[in-house]
């Protein structure tokens, strides 16, 4: 189970529900931030990589680029494919598998969508697929927890109601790992849906490595969707810009 937790909870309706009921002003922002601060030439194709429902890659298509976005779940992908369209495109794979060698002049990964596998070595085969993805000189764009923020400002116990659903939420963390213990509370069910996720603690010096192995070296840190300065302690992103130096 912990080795494909992800597969069940990604897929879940609550997960969604949990997660991204919140207004798409908020990823246009983002996307607005990042394209000023990118300024990428226009048709520039770009990769979502797990993606989610795409509220990103519709925004990034919506300013004209080529967009593709890639996620394991098929519940967010069967959502995303009611956006498609001639520049928007989407596709059920598993990140640690190749795709589209060479292609793409960018590659985002946005909001912690990395650090759940079992093994080192499934996370460097997720970085191998999108450096291989890029052509020379692309650029990849991860946004992932700032671990050492995350450590002192865990809240261990909350709750909240949406949509008449109870999510009862308990988190912790231990050398290498955060967990969270999300209890879903359904009054359509009589018993309560448990998951728990896990996330790997990779800080900056562990993403400078993996990255490198790949090709990729990183040009600039920023430490919040704004792209204010990164700071170590108080800092509560990582957005890391990448670019593909070898082939």
């Amino acid at each position: 189970m912990q080795q494909t937790w992800f597969k069940d909870w990604f897929n879940s309706s609550y997960y969604h529900l949990l997660y991204f009921k919140r207004d798409h002003r908020e990823a246009a922002v983002f996307i607005d931030n990042l394209i000023n601060y990118l300024q990428p030439a226009p048709g520039s194709r770009m990769l979502d990589v797990a993606c989610g429902k795409g509220r990103h890659s519709i925004q990034l298509a919506n300013k004209g680029f080529d967009v593709t976005g890639i996620d394991l779940s098929d519940y967010s992908i069967n959502e995303a494919l009611q956006h498609a369209h001639e520049n928007l495109h989407f596709f059920k794979h598993d990140m640690r598998l190749p795709f589209s060698i060479n292609y793409f002049d960018y590659a985002f990964n946005f909001f912690t969508s990395f650090g759940y596998f079992k093994t080192r070595r499934e996370h460097d085969n997720a970085i191998r697929t999108i450096a291989k993805s890029l052509k020379k000189d692309g650029v990849f764009i991860m946004d992932y927890l700032n671990v050492h923020y995350a450590e002192d400002h865990l809240v261990h116990q909350s709750q909240k109601e949406i949509e008449g659903i109870t999510f009862i939420i308990t988190k912790w963390f231990d050398e290498t790992h955060f967990y969270k213990k999300v209890i879903i509370e359904d009054e359509e069910f009589e018993e309560p849906f448990v998951f728990t996720e896990k996330v790997a603690k990779f800080s900056l010096g562990d993403f400078t490595e993996m990255f490198a192995y790949q090709g990729l070296q990183i040009q600039e840190v920023f430490g919040d969707y704004d792209f204010g300065i990164y700071d170590v302690k108080k800092s509560q992103r990582m957005l890391m810009i990448a670019k593909k130096v070898n082939v």
